[in-house]
C-alpha cells in the first residue's frame, strides 16, 4: 500500500461539474493530476487528459472516481481494475446507493475508500468540502493528504454507511429546496414582490440557501446563464436512491422527479416552478362550493359519474355512489356555514392522474378528504374520494 507521503499522482475519472472542480483544485495544490471522462471534456489549467481510463490510472497513486451514479462506477471500476498497480488506492467520491458502495468495496478490496462529499463546486474550489470517508486503515492513511486538500474528513465505519449518510444529508437539502418552493408559491399567491419575499426569507431558517441561490430565485431568473452547481436531475437521482434503499415513502423523490424544469438546471430552479395548474384545482374548488352552498350540482360538476365516496360513518364502512352522495345535501348552506372552513392541503400530479388532500372543519368535526383525480376528455374530474372524520374530543 502506498504511504501517505508518496501519494502525489491522481487520476480523476469523471470530469463533470464536481470532477472538473476536484481536478482543478488538486492541480492548484501541486498534485500531479490526469483526468478522463467519457465525453472527452478537458479541464482548464494544468490537468492532462487521456482517451482511456486505463491510461489515466496506469501511473496513478490514487484513482479518484467522480461519477454520476452506481452504474457508471461499476463500469469504470471494471475497466480500470486490470490496469491498477497493486498499491493504487481507489477513492470514490460519487453519490451512490449503500448496496452499490458495499459491492464496490468487496470488489476492490482493501485498496478501496468510499468518500462521498458534502458541498458543491464552490466548496471544492475553497477546499471546504466535508468528506465522509470509509475504508481500511492503510488506504485511509494513504489518501489523507489528498482529502485534506479538498476539505475536512469525518471517518465512517464502512462504505455502505458513508453512502447512506450522504443520501440522508442530501435529503435535508431536498427538503429545504421544496420548503423554499412552497414559501415562494404562497408569496406569489399573496401578491408579494419576489425581492421582498426573498429579503425576509434570508432572515429565517432558509436564509443560507436563499443567499447562495438568489441568482436563480429572483424574478426573471429563468433566463439566467449562471451555471448550476448541483442539478435538479442529480438531486432527484439521489432521492430516488434513498427511497429505494430505505424502502420508505419519500415525498421529495417524487416532487423533484416531477419538477417541470430542465434536469440540468440548478436545484434552486426547482423552487421557482409555478404552482399546480388551475385546471387540476377546478374540481376541488367545485367540491368546496358544493359544501359551502349545499347545492349538489357542484358535486356533479366535480366528480365523474362513476365516482364513489367512502369512509367510516358511525363506526361502519360506508360507500356512496355519486347520486346517493348528492342526496345527502339539502340545496342550501348549513346554518353554521360562516364558521366552517376548508383548505386544499396537497396536490400531486402524475401525467393524467393526480392525488389531493383537503381539510374541512365542519362544526365539532374535522374531516380529512383524500381524492383521486383523472384528466379525461380534456378536463380534470374527481374519480373517487375517501375521508376520515375526527370528532372534537369531549370536554
Amino acid at each position: 500500500m502506498t504511504t501517505p507521503h508518496t501519494v502525489r499522482t491522481v487520476a480523476v475519472l469523471g470530469l463533470g461539474r464536481m470532477g472538473a472542480a476536484i481536478a482543478a483544485r488538486l492541480a492548484g495544490q501541486n498534485w500531479d493530476v490526469v483526468g478522463w471522462t467519457r465525453s472527452g471534456r478537458h479541464v482548464a489549467g494544468a490537468v492532462e487528459t487521456t482517451r482511456d481510463p486505463e491510461d489515466a490510472v496506469a501511473k496513478a497513486d490514487v484513482a479518484l472516481l467522480a461519477l454520476f451514479d452506481g452504474q457508471a462506477c461499476r463500469q469504470v471500476a471494471d475497466r480500470i481494475h486490470p490496469a491498477l498497480r497493486p498499491d493504487t488506492i481507489v477513492l470514490n467520491t460519487s453519490t451512490i446507493a449503500p448496496a452499490e458502495a458495499a459491492a464496490l468495496a468487496r470488489r476492490l478490496g482493501p485498496s478501496y475508500v468510499h468518500a462521498p462529499v458534502l458541498g458543491s463546486v464552490p466548496a471544492v474550489a475553497a477546499g471546504t468540502l466535508r468528506i465522509l470517508a470509509a475504508g481500511e486503515q492503510d488506504a485511509l492513511a494513504g489518501v489523507q493528504p489528498l482529502l485534506r486538500a479538498l476539505g475536512t474528513v469525518r471517518p465512517v465505519d464502512d462504505a455502505a454507511t458513508a453512502a447512506a449518510l450522504k443520501l440522508i444529508a442530501n435529503s435535508s437539502l431536498a427538503g429545504a429546496v421544496l420548503a423554499l418552493r412552497d414559501a415562494l408559491r404562497q408569496a406569489d399567491a399573496l401578491g408579494l414582490p419576489r425581492a421582498q419575499a426573498l429579503d425576509v426569507l434570508e432572515l429565517g431558517q432558509l436564509g443560507g440557501l436563499v443567499t447562495r441561490k438568489r441568482t436563480f430565485l429572483a424574478d426573471g431568473a429563468a433566463s439566467t446563464t449562471a451555471p448550476g452547481e448541483f442539478t435538479i436531475g442529480a438531486l432527484a437521482k439521489d432521492m430516488a436512491l434513498l427511497a429505494t434503499a430505505s424502502n420508505s415513502p419519500l415525498r421529495s423523490a417524487a416532487d423533484l422527479a416531477g419538477t417541470p424544469a430542465d434536469p440540468e438546471a440548478d436545484i434552486a430552479v426547482a423552487a421557482t416552478v409555478p404552482a399546480v395548474d388551475d385546471a387540476v384545482l377546478e374540481p376541488l374548488r367545485r367540491y368546496i362550493e358544493g359544501h359551502a352552498t349545499g347545492d349538489p350540482a357542484h358535486f356533479r360538476e366535480a366528480f365523474l359519474p362513476t365516482a364513489h365516496i367512502e369512509g367510516i360513518r358511525d363506526g361502519a364502512f360506508a360507500s356512496w355512489r355519486l347520486d346517493e352522495y348528492c342526496g345527502l345535501f339539502p340545496g342550501h348552506p348549513a346554518t353554521d356555514e360562516p364558521a366552517r372552513t376548508r383548505r386544499i392541503d396537497t396536490v400531486d400530479v402524475h401525467g393524467t392522474v393526480a392525488t389531493a388532500t383537503m381539510t374541512l372543519r365542519h362544526g365539532p368535526d374535522t374531516f380529512t378528504d383524500v381524492f383521486l383525480l383523472v384528466r379525461a376528455e380534456g378536463r380534470w374530474r374527481i374519480a373517487n374520494k375517501a375521508y376520515h372524520r375526527t370528532p372534537r374530543p369531549a370536554a
